[in-house]
């Protein structure tokens, strides 16, 4: 059997990615279980916590050490003076990421190429307010400007029934080799009704109109760019649609690249692509617009009323 060495370099920075990402999920709980999460607000609805530094503090420094000259953009400022990781924060590369065939077009990307972006805690606002199922780890990787590879990690899965040891489940994606990480008994039907998901803590009148001309049966005010995907991905919406530039690119990289290797649409709420090379602007200027389905996507976007493409554009 080949090192990990061996192995496309793609592969591999997803391979420690999810390894970070699950190390770094026991640093969330960690905090919350100690009750000191040394809240820090950066501006209005938001917040930064210890959980949220000390789970970057590991991914970012575990990428580092692996992938010198890698591109890393995490949400948090990082501090010069962070003391290194210790023995027990370092990772070894998820061995089920490893074990996967590396898609061909995939096998020769350069580091110069490739970009992360991380959000060491997606719905910090919840996870302070103790709304813990909205809390996800997110690691996406681009090549180029296009999402190829995704780490969604739910540190509290389950948490109201599992002990903290049992807790938790780790989503990742490659494209072209698919989705890992779901179980069919995961996945529920598709629901009746027409079920939008958006923001819980960022909205005005026009995130509102946008949701509002999308015809709802049923709106979902959730926390998280991840745990509104998942709610898509598990057939618990129909729709993500959030018409405001509130979301950053390490909402929304890792998020993409699972929902499109479902075959589902992330774009910006006018229907452009997202760009997510290491040049790319970290807001979403223009909103986010997600579905699990693309037919779905069009008929969405379509939708999206003229006064909030004037308000966004």
């Amino acid at each position: 059997m080949s090192s990990s060495s061996d192995q496309p370099l793609v592969q591999r920075v997803l391979a420690v990615s999810a390894a970070s990402a699950a190390r770094a999920s026991l640093v969330i709980r960690q905090v919350m279980s100690s009750g000191q999460l040394g809240i820090v607000e950066k501006g209005k609805n938001d917040l930064q916590t210890a959980a949220d530094r000390g789970a970057q503090r590991i991914i970012i420094g575990n990428l580092r050490l692996a992938f010198p000259g890698l591109t890393v953009i995490g949400e948090e400022d990082e501090d010069p003076n962070a003391e290194p990781l210790r023995p027990d924060e370092l990772v070894q590369p998820d061995a089920g990421v490893l074990a996967k065939d590396c898609p061909a077009a995939l096998r020769d990307v350069p580091v110069g190429d490739v970009t992360v972006w991380v959000d060491p805690l997606d719905g910090t606002s919840e996870f302070a307010a103790n709304l813990l199922d909205h809390v996800t780890v997110l690691i996406g990787i681009a090549v180029g400007s296009r999402a190829v590879a995704g780490v969604i990690c739910q540190p509290y899965y389950n948490y109201q029934t599992l002990s903290p040891d049992q807790m938790g489940r780790l989503i990742w994606s490659l494209e072209g080799l698919g989705v890992f990480g779901l179980s069919e008994t995961e996945i529920a039907n598709n629901p009746p009704g027409n079920i939008i998901a958006t923001t819980r803590s960022h909205s005005n009148q026009i995130v509102n109109d946008a949701v509002t001309a999308c015809e709802p049966t049923e709106v979902l005010r959730v926390g998280g760019s991840g745990h509104k995907v998942l709610l898509l991905i598990e057939r618990r919406a129909h729709a993500y649609v959030f018409a405001s530039p509130g979301c950053k690119k390490w909402d929304t990289c890792a998020p993409e690249a699972v929902l499109r290797a479902l075959g589902g649409c992330l774009t910006d709420i006018l229907g452009n692509e997202l760009p997510y090379d290491a040049s790319a602007t970290h807001p979403n200027k223009q909103g986010v617009l997600a579905t699990l389905r693309k037919e779905d996507h069009a008929r969405f976007a379509a939708k999206i009323p003229e006064n909030v493409r004037k308000a966004l554009s």
